[in-house]
Order: C-alpha cells, then structure tokens, then sequence
C-alpha cells in the first residue's frame, strides 16, 4: 500500500488500512519514544525487552490489598442498575450480563486514582517520551462458564482506522483483578507482531462500534495473514496472580479465548496516548467512535 494524505488535515495516512485488499507493512514509528537513560519505574533492560517483543509482563504492579480495592469497585459497577442502563456499558450477547464498562477513569474516582498512579502512568510516559493522556480506559468482565474472547486484532488499526490516531505512539496496560490461568481466556500476543503493520480488506460500516465491541467483524485480519504472523512470531500466553500486569504496544497482534472455566478472569484496561499524537478524523471511517471509546480530551495525566 502507498501512504496517502488526510485531505481534511493534512495529515499523511501512514498506515492504510480498510481497503480492497490485505496488505502487510513494516512498522515506521519507534517502539519506545523514550530515551533508554529516561528516569521512570522502567529499567533501562525491560524497555529493551519492549523494544524487542512489544510487551511488558509485571508480576505485581498492585498489591494483593489494592487489588480487593479495585475488584470491589468493578463489582459495584457492574451490579449498578443504572450502570447497566449507560451507553459505556456494553453485555454479553448470550448472557446479557456485562461484558465491559468504558471510561472507568471518569465514572470512578477509584479507578481515576489508578489512573494517575506513577507505577502506571510513570510507565506510560516512559515508553511514549511525553505527556500521556487516557485515549480509552475500561473494565473488562469474564466470568466462568461462557464468557466469550476478543479475537485476534491490532488495537492500532482500529485506533488509526475509527478514531484517527496518526501514530504508533499508544500504550496498553492490562492489570489482572482475578488470576490469570493458562485454561480461563487469558490474553495472548504474537512476540515481535507490533514491528508489522497488517491493513484489512473491506470498508468500515456506519456505527461499526455497536456491532465490534461484542463481535469483531470490521478490521479482523485474514486467516492467512494470522497464520503467517504465527509461524513467525510464535504466541505467548499470560498467567499471573492479580495484581499482575501486561504492558503492550498498540499494534501487537493479540486475542484472547472464551472462559469456559468457572473461574472468571477480570481486568481494568488502560490505554495511553501522547499529548503529541491526539486524534484527528478517522483515516478509513465515515464518522468518529463515541468520545468514551476514542477519546477527545486530550489534557495530560497529572
């Protein structure tokens, strides 16, 4: 694919995507913005690590106590009535129950203190070189016995397809509420992936967000492509006790599986921007996401 030019901003389209054909691309950003000396929570060796295979795994970003905090507060959330009845509420289509809660940041002071935590943000700074501000934060909800999984994507190519984000200058930190087994849907990354751009076929629909956020149809790679990205980069699975965390690039290929345990698998998910890569108009969509999915206030984190 040849990069185009946004016609509205200016803006060259780097990383084209929605189009009549599949196309796979080299990755023309940085992985880590910083500098490897940069003072931060991050040793000079696992930004190396990042670098390299595109995630950050961290056995205890929380304590035990922070995480009954945090769990408890999803739990309030979730049993809301009136949380249930909000548009950032998003269900299982089988279950009706909850699935996910958008913009936890701003719904919960709780979560909004997370948020501002250095051993999280600090994190983020550190790999984007900037000032970061919360692009989209949400809680994710899989209990045992059916729970489905998020099939296999690239955050960064809806991000830059359906809510305009130029760069790949984005970082996502999934923080375990409850363990992570290797059997109850745990997050999976193909180790390498983010350093390949993979563009999908097809157009993007009006209102793409109601349908995707409970089933990916829009921006979902090929079997052929994911098989080729798997001989090459193998798949790396993620357990933990809560309170663990998974950093990760925002173009690193990765799923996750149903839970079909009775063990429920919870996180609160957090994805930082840079003040210096804000949203523009979506590159390969008729109209923005909602601001609680693709967010539009771009004051930095303090």
């Amino acid at each position: 694919m040849t990069a185009t030019t946004d016609t509205t901003t200016g803006i060259p389209d780097l990383y084209p995507s929605r189009g009549a054909a599949e196309a796979l691309t080299p990755r023309q950003d940085p992985v880590v913005w910083g500098a490897p000396d940069a003072p931060g929570p991050v040793a000079p060796a696992d930004l190396l690590s990042f670098e390299r295979d595109g995630f950050l795994a961290i056995d205890e970003l929380i304590t035990e106590d922070e995480v009954a905090v945090y769990r408890n507060e999803l739990n309030r959330l979730v049993n809301d009535p009136d949380m249930r009845a909000d548009e950032r509420s998003i269900v299982e289509p089988k279950s009706k129950e909850i699935r996910t809660v958008f913009e936890v940041h701003k719904i919960s002071e709780v979560f909004a203190r997370l948020v501002r935590d250095e051993r999280v943000v600090g994190r983020a700074r550190q790999i984007l070189g900037s000032d970061v501000y919360v692009h989209q934060s949400r809680i994710n909800v899989k209990p045992g016995f059916g729970a489905s999984g998020f099939y296999w994507h690239s955050d960064f190519e809806t991000w830059h397809a359906e809510d305009g984000l130029p760069r790949m200058r984005t970082v996502s930190v999934s923080i375990a509420l409850t363990e992570n087994y290797d059997t109850n849907g745990g997050l999976m990354i193909m180790p390498g992936s983010h350093k390949t751009f993979l563009g999908c076929a097809g157009e993007t629909p009006k209102d793409n967000y109601k349908k995707s956020l409970q089933m990916q149809d829009a921006g979902t790679p090929s079997d052929e492509a994911l098989s080729q990205l798997a001989a090459q980069h193998g798949i790396k699975l993620f357990t933990g006790k809560a309170g663990s965390a998974t950093w990760f690039d925002c173009n690193a290929m990765h799923g996750s599986g149903d839970n079909i345990t009775p063990f429920p698998r919870s996180n609160v998910f957090i994805v930082f921007n840079s003040v210096e890569n804000t949203a523009v108009e979506p590159f390969a969509a008729p109209v923005r996401r909602p601001e609680f999915i693709g967010a539009r206030d771009f004051t930095p984190v303090r």
